[in-house]
């Protein structure tokens, strides 16, 4: 039997949304606020040839490139915001992981909205730390460039610091004004709008390679009908669960006696998210980076070694990029998901999964299921991120498709829409409730 709550949710449509004033203008300021961000990544830092970066970034590979697809060509460019919002992102990682190391830090995790709020203030000073420690990094590369910097010195060092940590900061408060006023989580979206601001160029640039011949009409078609197979595919492995059965027996408060209750624990088949590919593509290019640019200074020895077997594409690049996805995917999962918690909590709240002993039993049946579902996590992160590889290095694609940026895009893309469902949900609840009290004051 269903009930009115699953009716009401199934017959939410997209004709409510002229009457939803609020969900209007939460997406509005999101609009506005992603505006503001795109505006400022063609915003160049003070004392920079545009031109002449340009000149000397164009070709370049490694974790630089990286960067400019989730910063939205900012890198490239430049610009004001070419840090983007990544240090917040490293700074939120970096509190997650202390979190399950620090006794203190956990504590506060437990204590609510007080103490949230508390771990979210130190993550905005560990964001400052990290920006300000990067921008300095940019600042000595710059003027290791000829001609990029047009009056190197100390006090371009400390204007660039200054300008792109403060873009960083302002970022990280755009973030959180559109979380909390807007629709969506703030820095993902912000980091979905640099990936998708390059792809219209992206697709453009392939057509013209297609028109004069350099690409088969054929790939093309091919390469299409591959990125909605595997849009598709994330879609459904995002959205994949192991659901494990959770029995509540009878209870008696006073004189009423409820009925045992059976409910779910539902156990993502990706827990680690975008996060395993992001790490293994860090730590796999930066030694590459390092390699070039002492190649291009006339280095040689281990360094040229590292740059010859570690090139995109390369067998020893790949196996190493599915270790690092796999590793990762493990040890972000086990810090993300604590099954002896879980277990506790359900044994606090009289539930238990049929068959199993609440407690110990209980937190082994869960780490059991939830190493195995990794396992097939594990292997589709691998196999979505090995498909842009193969594209670069045997079909000769010129940009980069799949992988990283197509997770992000999908698994924003869901969070925001499954947020503006439940917008319309509730604003379809509220309807239901104002009618009911007319109703009732009528009689």
């Amino acid at each position: 039997m269903v009930s009115a709550a699953e009716q009401l949710a199934a017959n939410v449509n997209w004709a409510a949304f002229a009457k939803a004033d609020e969900l209007k203008k939460r997406i509005w300021f999101t609009l506005g606020a992603l505006i503001i961000y795109r505006l400022g990544t063609y915003i160049p830092l003070p004392g920079i040839n545009p031109e002449a970066f340009a000149r000397a970034f164009n070709g370049g590979q490694g974790v630089l490139q990286l960067f400019n697809m989730f910063s939205g060509g900012a890198v490239q460019r430049m610009a004001i915001f070419a840090l983007n919002i990544m240090p917040y992102i490293s700074a939120s990682i970096i509190i997650q992981l202390l979190t399950s190391v620090f006794p203190s830090l956990e504590q506060l995790k437990k204590e609510g909205e007080a103490g949230r709020k508390i771990i979210n203030q130190y993550t905005r000073y560990l964001t400052v730390v990290l920006a300000a420690f990067q921008a300095y990094g940019i600042a000595i590369g710059l003027q290791g460039q000829t001609g990029v910097v047009s009056d190197p010195g100390l006090f371009f060092c400390l204007t660039t610091t200054l300008t792109l940590t403060g873009g960083t900061i302002f970022l990280m408060w755009l973030g959180e004004q559109i979380t909390s006023r807007g629709i969506g989580n703030g820095s993902s979206l912000i980091i979905f709008s640099g990936i998708v601001a390059a792809f219209p160029t992206a697709i453009i640039h392939t057509l013209e390679l297609g028109r004069q011949g350099q690409l088969s009409t054929f790939l093309i078609i091919a390469v299409l009908v591959m990125a909605i197979c595997v849009v598709g595919f994330i879609v459904f492995m995002e959205r994949a669960q192991r659901r494990l059965v959770i029995t509540y027996p009878k209870r008696q408060q006073g004189n009423r006696v409820y009925e045992g209750q059976t409910s779910f624990l539902p156990l993502k088949l990706n827990t680690s998210g975008v996060i395993p590919p992001i790490f293994a593509s860090s730590l796999l290019l930066l030694p590459t980076t390092i390699a070039n640019f002492s190649a291009q200074r006339g280095g040689s020895g281990i360094l040229g070694a590292i740059s010859l077997y570690l090139g995109q594409g390369r067998p020893l690049y790949l196996i190493l990029y599915v270790a690092l996805i796999v590793f990762f995917a493990f040890f972000y999962t086990a810090i993300v998901f604590n099954p002896t918690e879980t277990a506790d909590n359900l044994k606090k709240h009289s539930g238990f999964i049929p068959g199993i002993r609440p407690g110990e039993r209980t937190a082994q049946f869960i780490d059991k299921v939830l190493m195995r579902i990794t396992v097939i996590g594990a292997i589709y992160l691998a196999l979505i991120c090995l498909l842009p590889q193969l594209l670069i290095s045997y079909a000769a694609m010129p940009f980069y498709f799949g992988g990283t940026s197509l997770l992000i895009v999908v698994s924003v893309m869901m969070d925001t829409v499954a947020q503006v469902h439940g917008h319309l949900q509730a604003h379809q609840y509220e309807g239901l409730v104002k009618k009911a009290k007319l109703r009732g004051r009528k009689r």
